[in-house]
């Protein structure tokens, strides 16, 4: 009969990281949780550019908006694992026989390394008349908007809430602008309780709205994502 044992003395197969000279203790403690995470693993397998690409892959699974031949837009696309995984559905390479190619365009404040099959541009979709330029790269309207953005965290969990809800709200206007009927939009937010207007707003414009938190987010975090289907186009405004 096998004797038991208490596991001590097994080899211990997580990474541990040394506290270096120089580096805070928070640092140290993200960087053992990249190299022991399974998602940065992947990715880095896959040939990703972060574990966030598994967090759309995800959503597109459950809600089947990238599909071939849809035109769709990346707001904050930097690093760009949101594109790759968007060029890979919508077909934008064209290498899948027989289906629709699609579009994939990237925008950011910044410049991003190029992404096969995408249209990366340094844009700040803030400024007046960016809807205009976006449309103009696309040829029309776009099938989805996306957006993985999160504003600097300032290290109040309250106020990062508040300015990532904004954010969202200002994606969300964005996305009023250049989403072609039917079309779906995808944003991160933080739960916390200031984004029920922003919902109330979206259930006005899109025929259904869900929020919907990832496996490959971490369960620490109290990040989540708003899916808005079936746009339902420009509401004209009542006349006084």
């Amino acid at each position: 009969m096998a004797k038991k044992t208490s596991g001590r003395g097994q080899r211990d197969l997580r990474v541990r990281v040394k506290t270096a000279r120089g580096r805070k203790l928070s640092s140290t403690r993200w960087l053992e949780r990249q190299l022991n995470d399974p998602y940065v693993k992947r990715a880095q397998a896959e040939g990703y550019r972060g574990r966030a690409a598994f967090k759309i892959s995800e959503l597109d699974d459950k809600y089947r908006f990238l599909v071939p031949g849809a035109r769709v837009v990346d707001l904050g696309c930097a690093p760009g694992g949101w594109c790759q995984v968007a060029v890979r559905r919508v077909n934008a390479l064209g290498e899948k026989a027989g289906k629709a190619q699609g579009f994939v365009l990237g925008i950011d404040l910044q410049e991003v390394e190029p992404i096969a099959g995408a249209e990366i541009h340094v844009l700040d979709f803030l400024n007046e008349r960016a809807d205009d330029k976006v449309k103009g790269w696309l040829g029309g309207q776009a099938d989805v908007v996306m957006s993985d953005m999160a504003a600097a965290s300032s290290g109040h969990k309250q106020t990062d809430h508040l300015r990532i809800i904004a954010l969202c709200e200002a994606a969300a206007e964005f996305a009023f602008d250049v989403l072609a009927d039917g079309g779906t939009f995808v944003a991160k937010v933080l739960a916390g309780g200031a984004e029920g207007e922003m919902q109330k707003i979206l259930k006005q414009r899109f025929a259904k709205v869900a929020n919907v938190k990832p496996e490959a987010s971490r369960s620490d975090s109290s990040e989540k994502f708003v899916v808005a289907t079936g746009f339902r186009g420009q509401i004209e405004r009542e006349e006084d």
